[in-house]
């Protein structure tokens, strides 16, 4: 009794403390939950899945499994992993491996002994009479399908039981419901009135759920919309795996931003507690609350942001806000209340994704740039890597390109090539100083040598293929067979421009063309880049930030400077740059030698580097109206969309749509769902076929999400030009504080 008593009143405990919903969070106090198992407050209940059908749940370091309801069961001890699987019918079979079986019994019990230490799960041995004899069976595993037993052989033939056989047996366990668990090949029913925790082992061990990790602990809970896995932990360790999915810490890397985010989904996250009780859970991990990934999301600088961060909250007249972020704004923010239904939200209103201290830098060079090109079409962008890269040089004469290059400049220049890197172990080509002129055929029988290429050339092409390059060529049939095959590889793979194939291959090479052959030629140039983005300038030193890390570059005088444009790429002498924008560059000893910057569109806004900033979408009428019909099958065949109403950023508010059965009026976010599209500030225009009929939209564009409250890419953009966390909040959040709660 005294037993019963105690443990009625471990129940009575153990209840208060672990459902504590609908009761604000004690904020910092620590609630021993289960078993020694500390979460610190405040503690958040995600809802990982909802209606579950089959689930794989394993431990870092094995876990204890609890089922809580009528009765209190310890279903493991020290559990490395557990399937759970939801079955529509009642089970009547399961799967077990027969490893082995011997007259024996003492062999037998040996044999299973010395399998259990290698295996998870015990191995059992049974008695079987056949003829009149008994056999030992060495049995293993109970298996809720034959794939599991089969990952099971994989494991006793890697110990050398390579005999094993997959044996069906019948269920007989008592069934209270359809749920079973596997719980290291261990079957078990589970009944649906009860609860199931999974507690990891030590406090520093994480869970695992279908190859996904967590922090914290699992309960298993039936609802009304099936079986739900929820994961309990506390909300600094939750936020760790927020901030990464909802930020990318890769792409938006500066901390500032990154701790706006933090301090933005702290406080949406207890502002929505208790937001799906009925199922037993606050929060999902997908983008109706907030997109969750658990530890396996963690990243180090979204971490640093949460723990720097840590207790703080945006609150407005001592409440806390409901703190609703948007991707990218397109230059303005917009009311809430013409977004989301209710009333007006005194903090979420329009403002401009703009800052007033947004810093300027330009950068120039000294640098005379040549005149390159080939039949007419400017190459200099092109070559500009081996300009650069200092593998070949310019005379100051403005036609030096245009002249025939010698074979002494050749050599020189594989010279240089083979002082950044040997490819095939290059042969040397004699006499090539000799030659004052090069020709295309001698130029290929050099590249071919040099690089290595007589496999490419005689296996890679078939002799029709030759003869089809090299048929407008009158003289090649005197050719060397090996030099009819240099000359077609190079001009099949686009080393050599394809103008040449109609035209005289024994004229002189150019020094331009050999600078875009040598080019093609190099597909490694690519390598020597380093990757980034435009963070400032400080001095005659660049600031960039390459991945994760910081870094400042030495900007000589004779730079070469490339602006890449929607419509290609161009020298320039000149750039002017407001940071975040996108580089890429080769270096030498700590100073840039070529920067390319990726120009977002021609605006100060700070979301300007988002592809999402402006977008273009044209859509078939047909395909708008399978749209439209799936939530207003009233409308019939579209005709017409008309705005009638815009909020003070210019998105739709308000949207007619028209069809031959009637029309209907659409408002706020609902437009955007109607029409699926990234967001509500956009434009119409109308295509026609030629008979008149309307044949298409067109949607041009900005931003991308619903345009309330803190514009993720804005943050990032306001941090990149020296803002601090708390400026970013309070420009997107209007009249707001930042208090710290625990």
């Amino acid at each position: 009794m005294r037993k019963l008593r105690a443990l009625k009143y471990f129940l009575a405990t153990f209840l208060a403390l672990f459902f504590i919903a609908g009761k604000p969070p004690e904020f910092g106090r620590e609630s021993n939950f289960f078993q020694g198992y500390v979460i610190p407050q405040p503690v958040v209940r995600i809802g990982l899945i909802v209606g579950m059908k089959e689930a794989a749940i394993s431990s870092s370091s094995g876990m204890k499994i609890y089922e809580i309801g009528r009765e209190y069961r310890l279903l493991a001890e020290d559990a490395e992993e557990v399937v759970i699987k939801v079955e529509k019918e009642k089970l009547t079979e399961k799967f077990v491996l027969l490893i082995t079986q011997t007259s024996d019994y003492q062999e037998a019990e040996l044999l299973a002994a010395e399998l259990s230490q290698k295996l998870p799960g015990q191995v059992l041995v049974e008695e079987k009479v056949e003829a009149g004899s008994k056999l030992y069976q060495l049995k293993y595993g109970e298996f809720l399908t034959r794939g599991q037993a089969l990952e099971s052989i994989r494991l006793l033939d890697s110990l050398g039981y390579r005999d094993v056989w997959i044996i069906r047996e019948i269920v007989s366990l008592p069934e209270p419901g359809n749920i079973w668990l596997q719980v290291d090949h261990k079957l078990l029913s589970f009944n649906k009135e009860a609860d199931l925790y999974f507690i990891p082992a030590f406090p520093e061990s994480f869970l695992r759920l279908n190859d996904r990790r967590y922090r914290g602990i699992f309960q298993l809970k039936n609802t009304g919309r099936g079986l739900a896995l929820i994961n309990i932990l506390n909300l600094e360790d939750y936020l760790k795996g927020v901030v990464p999915l909802e930020m990318s810490p890769g792409t938006f890397n500066a901390l500032e931003a990154l701790k706006a985010q933090a301090v933005a989904a702290r406080t949406y996250a207890l502002k929505n507690l208790g937001r799906n009780s009925s199922l037993g859970f606050d929060l999902t991990d997908t983008q109706s609350s907030q997109v969750y990934g658990g530890l396996s999301a963690e990243h180090p600088l979204s971490n640093q942001a949460v723990e720097e961060t840590a207790g703080e909250v945006i609150t407005y007249k001592n409440e806390l806000i409901n703190a609703l972020y948007t991707s990218t704004c397109g230059g303005m923010t917009e009311d809430a209340e013409n977004i989301f239904p209710g009333r007006p939200v005194p903090y979420l209103k329009s403002v401009s994704c703009t800052h007033e201290k947004q810093p300027e830098w330009r950068l120039e060079t000294a640098r005379a740039y040549p005149g390159i090109r080939i039949k007419g079409r400017d190459i200099l962008a092109e070559v500009f890597p081996l300009l650069a890269a200092g593998i070949i040089s310019h005379n100051s004469p403005a036609d030096y390109f245009d002249q025939p290059a010698t074979g002494e400049e050749l050599a020189g220049y594989l010279g240089r090539v083979n002082d950044f890197r040997k490819i095939n172990n290059p042969a040397d080509s004699p006499g090539l100083e000799k030659l004052s002129q090069l020709n295309f055929v001698e130029l290929a029988h050099v590249l071919v040598d040099f690089f290595g290429w007589q496999d490419k050339t005689g296996l890679l092409l078939l002799p029709a293929e030759v003869e089809f390059l090299l048929k407008d060529q009158q003289r090649h049939k005197d050719l060397k067979e090996a030099d009819r095959r240099a000359l077609a590889y190079l001009l099949q793979s686009g080393i050599y421009p394809n103008y040449l194939r109609e035209d005289n291959l024994f004229r002189p090479v150019t020094r331009a063309e050999l600078a875009f052959i040598l080019k093609k030629s190099l597909s490694w140039l690519e390598d020597l880049y380093h990757q980034g983005t435009f963070l400032g300038k400080k001095g005659e030193q660049l600031e960039v930030m390459e991945g994760n890390n910081r870094r400042l570059l030495s900007w000589p005088a004779d730079g070469y400077l490339l602006r890449s444009l929607e419509e290609g790429t161009f020298p320039a002498r000149s750039l002017l740059l407001l940071g975040g924008e996108k580089i890429r560059w080769i270096e030498a000893e700590g100073q840039v030698r070529l920067l390319e910057v990726m120009y977002p569109p021609n605006t100060n806004v700070l979301d300007r580097n988002s592809r999402y900033n402006r977008w273009n979408v044209r859509v078939a009428r047909e395909e708008l109206e399978k749209n439209i019909l799936k939530s207003y099958p009233q409308v019939g065949t579209l005709s017409d969309l008309k705005v009638l109403q815009r909020g003070k950023s210019n998105r739709v508010i308000e949207l007619q749509i028209s069809g031959e059965k009637g029309s209907v009026v659409v408002q706020g976010l609902r437009v955007r769902w109607a029409l699926n599209l990234k967001d509500t500030l956009f434009s119409i225009d109308r295509e026609y076929d030629p008979s008149g009929r309307l044949s298409h939209f067109v949607f041009s564009g900005r931003g991308w999400g619903h345009g309330v409250g803190l514009c993720q890419v804005g943050a990032y953009g306001m941090a990149l030009a020296g803002a601090g966390y708390k400026d970013i909040l309070s420009h997107y959040y209007k009249n707001i504080k930042i208090e710290k709660i625990h």
